[in-house]
C-alpha cells in the first residue's frame, strides 16, 4: 500500500502549455508534468529563482491524472459523452522569443493561446523513494497555498479548492477509482501493462524552458483526443 495526495483541478477555463515557443501556445488535453509541478511549487511558496527547492520537489513527487468525462443526458434518458472544447485566444506581446526562423529577439510578436472550456481533471499524488518533501506538507500547502494557484494560466482560476482528500491504496489507478467518478482514461507515471505515450513535459531545472521526456501510461480506454 502507498499514500496518496487527491487534488481536484476544475475551473471554467483550463490551459495546459505543450512544448512550444512563443508564436503558437497549444494546450495539451490534460496536465503536464511542468504544469502539475509549477502548481505544486506555487501552493509550497517556491520561486522560479529557487532551482535547489524546484529539483527537489521534482525529485519528490510522481503523477496519476484521470480525465473526467463529461456527458449530455437527453430527454429520453440517453447519455453521450461531450468532448474537451477548445478555443484560441490572440495576443500580441513584447519582448517575446520564436522560433519561426531560428531564435531571435523581436520587439512585438503575435500569438496564438489554446484554452479548454468546462474540463475536469482527478489527481492522484504520490511520494518517490528519494522524496524530501512529504505528503503531509504537500497537503498543508494545497490546503493553504503561499501562491495562488491557477490551472495553466493566470486567467484560468480554480473554481474548488485543489485538495480533495488523503489515504492508501494498492497503486496509483485504484486510488483514483476510489474517487466517485463517471469514468475517464487515467494519464498515469506508474508502468503497467497498458498503451504508452512518450511527451516531452519533463522540466530541466537548471536549464530554463528546456524539457525532457519521460512515458506516460494510459489506462481506462483509448483517448482519441490526445
Amino acid at each position: 500500500m502507498r499514500d496518496y495526495l487527491i487534488l481536484k483541478l476544475q475551473g471554467p477555463m483550463q490551459s495546459w502549455g505543450e512544448h512550444t515557443f512563443e508564436g503558437k501556445r497549444p494546450s495539451g488535453n490534460f496536465p503536464t508534468r511542468s504544469a502539475l509541478l509549477g502548481l505544486l511549487g506555487a501552493c509550497l511558496g517556491i520561486r522560479r529563482n529557487e532551482p535547489g527547492r524546484l529539483q527537489q520537489l521534482a525529485d519528490s513527487v510522481a503523477f496519476a491524472v484521470r480525465k473526467e468525462e463529461r456527458f449530455r443526458i437527453w430527454r429520453d434518458g440517453r447519455k453521450t459523452s461531450l468532448p474537451i472544447i477548445k478555443a484560441t485566444d490572440y495576443h500580441t506581446v513584447r519582448d517575446a522569443r520564436e522560433n519561426y526562423f531560428g531564435l531571435k529577439s523581436h520587439e512585438t510578436i503575435q500569438t496564438w493561446r489554446e484554452y479548454l472550456f468546462d474540463a475536469a481533471y482527478t489527481v492522484a499524488v504520490w511520494n518517490t523513494d528519494v522524496a524530501t518533501i512529504s505528503l503531509v506538507e504537500l497537503e498543508q500547502a494545497v490546503k493553504s497555498p503561499h501562491f495562488t494557484p491557477y490551472l495553466g494560466r493566470r486567467s484560468c482560476p480554480l473554481s474548488r479548492p485543489l485538495f480533495e482528500m488523503s489515504f492508501s491504496a494498492a497503486n496509483a489507478c485504484d486510488a483514483l477509482r476510489m474517487i466517485p467518478s463517471d469514468g475517464g482514461v487515467i494519464y498515469s507515471e506508474e508502468p503497467g501493462e497498458t498503451r504508452t505515450i512518450r511527451l516531452r513535459d519533463v522540466p530541466l531545472v537548471r536549464q530554463p524552458r528546456q524539457f525532457a521526456s519521460r512515458n506516460v501510461h494510459v489506462y481506462g480506454g483509448v483517448d482519441v483526443s490526445e
